[in-house]
């Protein structure tokens, strides 16, 4: 597997079969912080911000590499700073190689973690 971070999000509308436990779990170790769902249809995040506006920062940041890739995560924002990003291929019902690509080039943006 090449870097992920490097890739671009190729659109699959429904035409490929999403991933596999086994394969989702080798992609998993190339975004290192993220989890695979129980039912392994979605990898997620946790963040604990530094405060608010760290939060809604990194959510900005966020938004951006998501509309660049035309790959759009869940975001949950609650306790106003505890940030949750989950990625799944909707279209699928499940993982594709893109929820990978997005998750390693969240896992570059820098953020304001709580010390």
């Amino acid at each position: 597997m090449s870097e992920p971070a490097q890739k671009k999000c190729e659109p699959c509308e429904g035409k490929t079969d999403p991933l596999n436990r086994e394969t989702a779990s080798q992609y998993l170790a190339e975004v290192p912080k993220w989890n695979l769902s129980e039912n392994a249809k979605a990898i997620s995040r946790q963040y604990k911000m530094k405060n608010f506006t760290a939060a809604v920062e990194l959510i900005t940041k966020i938004k951006d590499v998501a509309e660049s890739e035309n790959h759009h995560p869940d975001i949950h924002l609650t306790g106003y700073r505890n940030l949750a990003v989950e990625l799944s291929t909707h279209s699928i019902g499940g993982l594709s190689e893109n929820d990978f690509i997005v998750a390693a080039k969240i896992n570059e943006l820098p953020a304001e973690l709580k010390s």
